[in-house]
């Protein structure tokens, strides 16, 4: 009897261990230099998924631009543009680290992995003329487009059912990348006189991290910095160029709690400062995120970033590793009291062995934590004006092309 139930409670813990595995494999960050004000950034929609191990040297990788790609007012590279990428090596580098999973799954997991690296894209313009680019990868990931959820009616008769497919939009295999911009510096700096515009309230703009953060390690108060990386429209104007930093600021934080309760976090921006460093206070807020597939980060009406409700195969894992563990202490306290009590039989000892393995598993899923909320460097996010700001813009102008 008990060899069949090892047997079966080793199955179900060898299943879960391959559906979590294939969990945290999926995603693979990249470190990168550092974002220059002049350096472009670019999201690449592969063709095919990326398998990374079967990845060679000389190898070939093809995409599409995800989005347009800007240089101050001016449009670099349109959307849907042609990207082929060759790998330049595969180098070996450590996982980043997953506490979301218990340490059974942290023993059967690889701590490393080989990464290929790319130095060298070219993008093909509409005219059919390729243009070569000296790159850095930022991420190779399976990524989701998170939106908050929609509030709910109270007038409506029949209450709404939330649907968080709605929310959330599969972007596909992407590749993220900074390339290099050789540019003239006074082409740069010439720009003609200041004028005042203003941005309405609601008016939307696409901007990306220049710092990570996550709801375990930072707390309300804290400062960070993104980048806006396509200009901001009014009709054929244009508000602001790309390169505009924004600063922000963490409001609430709550790091995963026991009980299996995720973490959240409220980030908010209060400034920004155009390219030729005139600074305006701001009110604006995240509409929207740009994120691995696996993050399972969901976005409320309030614009609070959280960890969604635990999966199937978390519940399979917990489940399964709970399992064992009472299984194991119930068979180690037999023998431990048959050891040092001699008269000791397994019939008398059932009870005892039966009560500490309860208490071991329980104490297990009472302590595992929820979803944490993490935001890699150069996550990709929507932030919405929540209130007319005015601005002195150098380089307020009419559109390319307009």
């Amino acid at each position: 009897m008990i060899p069949r139930t090892r047997l079966s409670l080793a199955l179900l813990l060898l299943s879960s261990i391959w559906s979590a595995a294939q969990d945290v494999s999926s995603s693979h960050s990249v470190s990168a230099q550092p974002v220059d004000s002049r350096d472009l950034y670019l999201k690449v929609r592969l063709d095919s998924p990326l398998k990374l191990s079967k990845e060679k040297t000389g190898d070939q990788v093809s995409g599409k631009l995800m989005q347009d790609v800007y240089s101050g007012g001016a449009e670099v590279f349109p959307a849907l543009s042609a990207v082929r990428l060759t790998v330049d090596r595969l180098d070996r580098r450590r996982r980043a680290p997953n506490d979301h999973w218990p340490w059974v799954i942290k023993a059967f997991t690889p701590r490393h992995e080989q990464v290929p690296v790319f130095h060298i894209a070219s993008v093909t313009d509409p005219d059919g003329s390729q243009v070569p680019l000296e790159v850095s990868v930022v991420s190779v990931n399976k990524e989701v487009e998170v939106e908050p959820k929609p509030k709910k009616n109270s007038s409506s008769a029949m209450p709404e059912v939330d649907a968080p497919h709605r929310t959330r939009r599969e972007l596909g295999s992407v590749i993220t990348l900074v390339a290099s911009m050789r540019t003239n510096a006074n082409s740069v700096n010439a720009t003609p006189p200041p004028e005042s515009v203003t941005i309405p309230a609601g008016t939307e703009a696409k901007v990306i991290l220049l710092r990570d953060i996550s709801a375990s390690k930072n707390h309300a108060g804290d400062s960070f910095q993104a980048r806006l990386v396509e200009p901001v429209f009014l009709e054929s104007r244009i508000l602001l160029p790309e390169g505009t930093l924004f600063e922000g600021t963490v409001v609430k934080s709550q790091a995963p709690r026991t009980l299996s309760r995720s973490g959240s976090i409220v980030l908010t921006f209060t400034n920004m400062s155009l390219p030729g460093g005139i600074g305006s206070p701001i009110a604006a807020s995240v509409a929207g995120a740009q994120i691995s597939q696996r993050s399972h980060t969901v976005i409320d009406a309030e614009g609070r970033m959280h960890g969604d409700r635990p999966g199937k195969a978390w519940m399979l894992v917990n489940i399964g590793t709970t399992a064992g563990i009472a299984k194991e202490v119930d068979d180690g306290t037999q023998l431990i009291i048959e050891a040092l009590v001699s008269t000791a039989t397994d019939a008398s000892t059932a009870g005892t062995a039966r009560i500490i393995s309860t208490c071991a598993s329980t104490i297990f899923l009472l302590t595992r934590h929820g979803r944490d909320v993490v935001l890699p460097k150069y996550t990709q996010m929507k932030i919405v004006f929540d209130r007319p700001v005015e601005v002195f813009n150098p380089t307020v102008g009419s559109a390319l092309g307009n």
